[in-house]
């Protein structure tokens, strides 16, 4: 992990979009502990309203969506994007320029892998010292894989192919999950011990499973369709660097469209194909790009349209080191930090008002480490 940015990997500054590190920001908020605010609010003003927030600040149990299943996918669009601002092909260039991005690429990928499995286990409660012990898939693995064939395929193809690779894995993933019948089971199961993923990871993945299930949520099988959004977001990407003729606006309503059009696909898909996080259907690809879709065209919007750059600075922030505090999300004890600062003041509030007290405690002691971090341009990528 290297604080300073390669060179080759970063996009012209002209390239930049502060949305995008806004969005991302934005979509680590709730992890970071955004999540609580709902349930906090409705202790203390007793609407029942905020308890309708609360329940989408939740993972859906199986089948169905909430916002809280599109924070991973979004994360993998955006990265996308990213690569998308600055799309380089390097199959024409001699080896000795080739090499430094190939490294980088592969260094990325390790890393990531390696930062998934300590987020696994968590402060405090050590990796297990049987290899047969660990859980190797992660959520940082899938976006290292996600990443990483889609940049891949950014290098050496170009859009056409890169957009036909897109539709086949979305429709050969979804034919796979419909027809191909499973050894001891049928064809079209989606039920967490019967599908294909399950077989798969049970034959395949090494390690253990998140919670024991029979079908992990970042198994092998179900890392393929996640390429799509990373792939989506390469597109999105190519699309908003270039000018259109009919101005910025223009470019927020397409995406707006797109992501309603994509949306309705995947809901309509969902007859056949039920719409799953766990099992990440073709049907949950298109839900969730059309969300994200229409997320980056709000941000992108207000805050490079309309240059809102103040009120997307809390997010902004969040944004430049979105990966070193999602992992530390799990390495450290924010809660115990944020309750040594502030426990005293807030065990002075009203009892209906400690649970959002210690909520905005536990954002504002994050926060500040990150702020602190982008004062001195201390960006740390991977």
């Amino acid at each position: 992990m290297d604080p300073k940015t390669d060179t080759h990997l970063k996009p012209a500054a002209k390239s930049r979009l502060m949305s995008l590190d806004a969005l991302r920001g934005f979509d680590m908020f709730w992890i970071l502990g955004g999540e609580g605010l709902f349930a906090a609010l409705l202790v203390w003003t007793g609407w029942q309203g905020w308890s309708i927030a609360d329940a989408q600040m939740h993972h859906s149990q199986w089948h169905g969506f909430t916002f809280y299943d599109l924070i991973f996918p979004l994360f993998i669009f955006l990265s996308g994007v990213a690569l998308g601002l600055s799309p380089k092909r390097l199959d024409s260039l001699p080896w000795s320029e080739r090499l430094p991005l190939y490294r980088h690429a592969m260094k990325r990928l390790m890393l990531l892998l390696l930062f998934g499995v300590l987020y696994n286990h968590g402060w405090g409660t050590g990796m297990p010292m049987a290899a047969d012990e660990v859980r190797y898939a992660s959520v940082l693995g899938r976006i290292a894989f996600a990443w990483f064939f889609a940049a891949l395929l950014v290098w050496h193809t170009g859009l056409k192919t890169q957009i036909l690779v897109a539709i086949g894995i979305l429709f050969g993933y979804g034919a796979v999950q419909l027809w191909m019948p499973v050894p001891g089971g049928v064809a079209g199961d989606f039920s967490m011990s019967g599908s294909i993923n399950a077989y798969v990871d049970g034959m395949f993945l090494p390690g253990i499973s998140y919670q024991g299930r029979a079908t992990d949520p970042e198994g092998l099988l179900s890392t393929l369709p996640a390429i799509v959004n990373a792939l989506a977001g390469v597109f999105t990407g190519r699309f908003i660097v270039k000018p259109h003729p009919k101005g910025e606006w223009t470019k927020v309503g397409i995406l707006l469209l797109a992501g309603l059009l994509s949306l309705g696909l995947g809901w309509s898909m969902n007859l056949y194909i039920p719409v799953n996080k766990d099992l990440w259907t073709s049907s949950f690809v298109l839900v969730t790009l059309g969300w994200s879709l229409i997320l980056l065209a709000i941000f992108y919007g207000l805050v490079d349209v309309i240059k809102l750059h103040r009120l997307a600075f809390v997010f902004v922030v969040i944004g430049c080191n979105a990966i070193i505090i999602y992992l530390a999300s799990s390495l450290v004890k924010w809660d115990y930090l944020a309750g040594s600062l502030f426990g005293g003041a807030i065990q002075a509030l009203p009892i209906d008002m400690q649970p959002l007290a210690s909520a905005c405690a536990l954002l504002l002691v994050q926060w500040l480490l990150l702020y602190w971090m982008y004062k001195r341009g201390i960006f740390i990528k991977v």
